[in-house]
């Protein structure tokens, strides 16, 4: 078969007048091959069509997930192998790699920190399934600056108690506490930051800072590249967890999954920017945390109400029964981030309920109200003569 080179030999000697056959006798190939070749204006091209593979009939899928933003290869080929994949994933890699001079780039700058030294904390918003409905999920994201292992939890509010929750949940999946925490500036955290470099802190965020030994530093606004490794972790999140897992049965369940998810995946991968297994690189990070304090911080929402005459307490659009004896009195409620109801008479706790809406109906344990049965309803008893005038007027 001619090649370009033998191609560029016809060309040469057919415009200096050679005769087709001494062109063809000096390649040593037949005139009329000669002719193809000028006529066809290149060598010939090869009919050999491509050998079909295993992705052939997964390629529309893989080109939809990279429409929608997916491009990390081991998420698509667990997606197609949920699909009845059964090929490998270099091949999946091959077909992706071209493409990749679509999705657009960015730079960015890396900071690196000692170990022990910083967490940096955000959060994002997902949209996702969750008991069969659309929700906006909240999701807080807490980076060790060093190691790169993170942890996340999902809940329904970004307000202080689940901030604070947030963040205690993670240093108890660490183990221990960093010697910083690096915020964002939302209101749980920061309340003003002048441009001077002055901050405010809220008053429980230094509360907590104080109770678990860490020091609260703040991004300077509009700088998200100062926490760059949670901001990165934030897209990994996105990218894969709410890839491979699209729809939730409840808010335990799905918390549940991302902490497998954690252990599984995340801290088993090698870290791109480091080129290290998270989770070997974590063991060396562990020892310079701080211990926790023998004592959980309190995150839990606290109320002020007055008991009913009826000897119920309402809260939060529903009501809940408390004992008979405390009808008319101030009580203490607190509503943890789990839902639960506890009723305070002072620093005893009076009752307990199970949060719920008031469409569920009114919340009553029996016993609160036995002292209101066994006195009875009060009747007034009227005379039948006060009817008996009643008609004759009318």
């Amino acid at each position: 078969m001619l090649g370009p080179e033998d191609f560029m030999t016809i060309q040469a000697l057919a415009k200096r007048g050679v005769y087709l056959c001494d062109i063809a006798q000096q390649l040593g190939v037949h005139p009329r091959t000669v002719r193809r070749a000028l006529d066809r204006g290149g060598p010939p091209v090869s009919r050999r069509g491509r050998r079909s593979s295993l992705l052939d009939a997964y390629r529309p899928a893989v080109d939809q997930l990279l429409a929608e933003g997916v491009w990390n290869a081991v998420v698509i080929w667990r997606e197609l192998q949920a699909r009845g994949y059964t090929g490998g994933i270099s091949i999946l890699r091959d077909y992706i790699h071209p493409k990749r001079g679509l999705r657009p780039g960015r730079a960015t700058v890396r900071f690196e920190t000692e170990p022990g030294r910083q967490l940096q904390t955000d959060w994002t918003i997902q949209r996702t399934l969750l008991a069969g409905q659309p929700t906006d999920v909240h999701v807080i994201v807490n980076t060790l600056s060093y190691s790169r292992r993170f942890h996340f939890w999902c809940t329904a509010s970004e307000d202080a108690e689940h901030t604070y929750e947030g963040l205690i949940r993670s240093f108890e999946w660490f183990g221990g506490v960093p010697q910083e925490v690096l915020v964002d500036n939302q209101k749980a955290a920061v309340l003003t930051h002048r441009r001077q470099g002055a901050v405010t802190f809220h008053p429980r965020f230094l509360d907590l800072a104080s109770h678990y030994g860490f020091t609260p530093r703040a991004c300077r606004p509009a700088r998200a590249q100062t926490k760059g490794k949670d901001e990165r972790n934030i897209g990994y999140i996105k990218g894969h967890f709410f890839v491979r897992y699209r729809a939730f049965e409840s808010w335990a369940h799905l918390n549940q999954l991302a902490e497998q998810w954690l252990r599984e995946e995340a801290d088993q991968r090698v870290h791109g920017t480091v080129d290290e297994v998270v989770a070997e690189r974590f063991a060396r990070e562990a020892p310079h945390l701080r211990p926790l304090p023998a004592r959980r911080y309190e995150v839990a929402y606290w109320e002020l109400r007055r008991v009913g005459w009826d000897a119920y307490v309402e809260v939060r659009g529903n009501r809940y029964s408390v004992p008979a004896d405390l009808a008319g009195e101030l009580v203490r409620v607190r509503i943890t981030l789990d839902g639960l109801v506890a009723i305070y008479a002072g620093e005893v706790c009076v009752a307990q309920h199970a949060l719920r809406p008031a469409l569920q109906g009114w919340v009553t344990v029996p016993e609160h109200h036995a002292a209101l049965w066994a006195r009875g309803p009060k009747v007034e008893r009227r005379p039948l003569t006060v009817y008996e005038e009643a008609a004759q007027w009318n």
